[in-house]
């Protein structure tokens, strides 16, 4: 069956991506930096069926180019946290043959990318895995009529009444603003550029006569009482391939047991539904309340067992103000999700733990073993300074040094090596923000840690009751069915009797 999938990211310098190697990648080429001279070499990548640039009338045609247009664009970006590059991966239809599906993404880019003014760099990839998809990335400047880049916004002054500039004394210029140049930034083209895609795939699915279709909207905004499962990606869908369970993996298993189980509920209900409708044609409809509580008041409809179990019912739906089938349907629905959204709030915070528990574990050796690498430093620098001395009894020195260091090294080398892992560490998750003369915020750390422990075990005890709560009302559920069923007139039963 289609699936659709449209997700649009923005490839920024400020995140430390590159648009050189993004489009080296998804084309599975090698193409070199100008920018800061890295080599980005994806030959040995697999998958790649189809790869073109687009180009709108007012670009240069050497940007079909795919390694002058990217660095053409990375030279055009001077700022540290520039936007580079707009991708756009799309899930291809698998009902569909692959030539059609590339005239399928290449008619969905030119109308509605390329001939607004954007580049467009198309590459498909197909592993033969049952996923087909696109990834399509633009550039984020529109082009002057001279075939240069122009810019993504102009400045516009705020002028007063007599249509002056108003200067600002504090900020020492003119009161100004920026205004984009072109809408691609616009929130509603997002919608809209999903709503084409799934637009575009069914217009070729009834060309090709096949009935199934795609929506871009959630289930939520399509009426349907299921939970959408999430993206896996690349990685994780070929861990699971491979049979290792993956966090988003398991969160789609989860969704998909839950889901199961509110199309059971909503199925067994719904039978239910239809003959409670039945019965009540032609008389006052009774509430579920009602149905149970004139059981209980008649001493030869019902057991001591069923006295017990019905009153736990009355309470239950008097409790719970549950009037009806839709009702106790309606609360089993806000169970499940909310059992679902405490899971999804446990998981940053697990995350967060498992990260500070490294920084703790790498804080440790960073202080533990600071002085052995600074030892070492030591050494090796008496030994660099005695070397530039000229004459034999300084070389016999300097040879002694050398081996001092060296000892100390082989000695201390599990400290030294623990400690530069623990630097590079630090260094990698605070970057700019690291300073090796400033101390680790241990404190914060723990502050942090003890109010997530706090939260987890919090959530953990509401995840805990409130899974047993939704087990009673379970219980509660089939109790009502039976109670239901017990209630309906004999010949009734007979010839009109309800599968469960």
């Amino acid at each position: 069956m289609a699936i659709y999938h449209c997700s649009i990211k923005i490839i920024s310098r400020g995140k430390g991506k590159s648009s050189v190697a993004a489009a080296a990648y998804r084309a599975a080429e090698l193409i070199k930096s100008e920018y800061d001279g890295r080599v980005s070499d994806y030959t040995r990548k697999r998958g790649v069926i189809y790869k073109e640039i687009f180009l709108p009338d007012n670009a240069p045609p050497e940007y079909k180019d795919r390694a002058v247009l990217w660095n053409t664009v990375e030279q055009i970006e001077k700022a540290s946290n520039s936007q580079l590059a707009r991708e756009i991966e799309i899930a291809l239809p698998a009902e569909l043959p692959k030539v059609l599906n590339q005239i399928l993404v290449k008619g969905y880019v030119l109308e509605q990318f390329v001939n607004k003014g954007m580049c467009a760099d198309v590459c498909i990839h197909d592993n033969k895995d049952g996923n087909p998809h696109a990834h399509i990335m633009l550039t984020m400047r529109p082009f002057n009529e001279d075939k240069t880049w122009g810019d993504k916004q102009k400045k516009e002054y705020t002028l007063d009444r007599n249509g002056e500039k108003i200067y600002d004394p504090k900020k020492r210029q003119y009161k100004c603003k920026s205004v984009p140049t072109t809408d691609w930034n616009e929130q509603t083209k997002a919608e809209e550029w999903r709503a084409a895609w799934a637009d575009t795939v069914n217009e070729y699915f009834e060309r090709q006569k096949i009935e199934t279709r795609i929506d871009h909207r959630s289930y939520k905004r399509q009426g349907k009482d299921q939970i959408p499962t999430v993206h896996l990606g690349v990685a994780a869908a070929q861990m699971e391939r491979r049979g290792i369970a993956t966090e988003r993996g398991n969160i789609n298993r989860e969704i998909e047991v839950t889901n199961q189980r509110l199309r059971t509920i909503k199925a067994r209900i719904n039978k239910l539904q239809k003959w409670y409708d039945e019965e009540k044609a032609n008389t006052t409809p009774p509430t579920l309340y009602d149905i149970v509580s004139n059981i209980l008041n008649n001493p030869d409809r019902h057991t001591l067992t069923n006295l017990k179990e019905g009153a736990k019912i009355l309470s239950f739906l008097q409790g719970n103000k549950i009037m009806d089938l839709q009702g106790l349907e309606d609360k089993l629905r806000s169970m499940i999700g909310e059992q679902l959204s405490i899971s999804h709030k446990l998981k940053p915070i697990t995350r967060r733990i498992e990260t500070l528990d490294e920084h703790f574990k790498q804080s440790g050796n960073f202080k533990n073993y600071r002085g052995h690498k600074a030892q070492y430093e030591k050494l090796n620098t008496e030994y660099k300074t005695l070397t530039k001395s000229a004459g034999f009894m300084a070389k016999r020195k300097a040879e002694k040094a050398r081996i001092a260091a060296n000892d100390y090294y082989e000695t201390h080398r599990r400290e030294i090596t623990l400690f530069e892992n623990a630097e590079q560490y630090f260094k990698d998750a605070f970057q700019k923000h690291y300073d090796p003369k400033k101390p680790l915020p241990i404190k914060k750390w723990k502050d942090e840690y003890a109010a997530l422990l706090s939260q987890k075990a919090v959530l953990n005890d509401e995840y805990k009751t409130l899974k047993e709560e939704t087990r009673e009302v379970e219980i509660i559920r089939r109790e009502v069915e039976q109670i239901i069923r017990a209630e309906r007139p004999k010949q009734h039963t007979r010839t009109q009797g309800i599968e469960m």
